[in-house]
């Protein structure tokens, strides 16, 4: 049995930059043993596996090459950007998955693709986890967290770019992540993502934790409209608005691979 597969760099208009993620459509659910064994043998940080229904939603779920996800903001733009680029007459379409509910994704005129994800603003901590403050070489300013990671604040960029990630320590604040974050000298925020416990040591370009970040700085910057940058060593450009309860995430993204995997 032939499957299609397309491999999408995500959050970037340069191939080989942003975040790759892999895009599997089929005609019904494959089981979830085999999206699993799919992702792995991918070895991408995530593939998303889309099914359409009858009134042309797409359902969507996420898998890292060691489990399924609940929400992943760049295999979601690749996905996107792969319906697109195939149905040349769509601008918008829906996509919904379990744990986040119906989401409108808009194909914009400036070659962004915008995403309309729940507003997951994070809440400080009453006490930080000493695997935290261990699995960080610089302490962070503040902490925080939401239902995905916890976010380590820092008042320099440099401190973003330079910590260094003890991923023993950090894994043992599974199921939670962690996310390092600051102003930026030319973007109006900056961050970088570790994850060692569900998928890899740093995400090159993470969405889903743009759900947190940005309504956290539209706060402290009193603005909400942002530009944001993650500086991971592919790196990636994030535009994020916050709306209320929602918050918009735009990006763009390039093909890098369309085959067929054989199962």
């Amino acid at each position: 049995m032939k499957i299609k597969i397309n491999v999408v760099d995500a959050f970037t208009s340069v191939r080989f930059k942003g975040n790759p993620a892999a895009v599997v459509i089929t005609g019904k659910w494959l089981s979830n043993e085999k999206m699993q064994e799919i992702a792995a043998e991918n070895n991408l940080s995530e593939t998303a596996f889309l099914v359409e229904d009858d009134t042309g939603v797409f359902t969507i779920r996420w898998f890292s090459p060691m489990t399924e996800i609940d929400f992943c903001g760049h295999a979601t733009l690749a996905s996107a950007y792969v319906i697109f680029s195939e149905n040349y007459q769509l601008s918008h379409i829906s996509l919904f998955a379990e744990s986040v509910g119906m989401m409108k994704i808009v194909k914009k005129d400036d070659g962004f693709i915008q995403m309309d994800f729940p507003n997951r603003m994070p809440s400080p901590v009453s006490e930080v986890p000493e695997a935290l403050l261990q699995g960080l070489s610089i302490k962070p300013k503040s902490v925080l967290k939401n239902n995905q990671a916890y976010f380590a604040v820092y008042s320099d960029e440099d401190d973003v770019l330079s910590v260094i990630q003890g991923s023993e320590q950090l894994k043992t604040l599974a199921p939670y992540d962690v996310v390092v974050t600051a102003p930026g000298s030319q973007f109006d925020f900056v961050s970088r993502y570790f994850w060692p416990a569900n998928g890899g040591d740093e995400d090159p370009v993470t969405g889903s934790i743009h759900t947190g970040l940005a309504p956290y700085w539209a706060k402290k910057l009193g603005t909400s409209k942002l530009m944001a940058y993650q500086a991971s060593k592919r790196g990636g450009t994030v535009k994020c608005e916050v709306t209320g309860d929602r918050v918009l995430i735009s990006g763009q993204a390039v093909s890098y691979l369309e085959g067929y995997i054989t199962i």
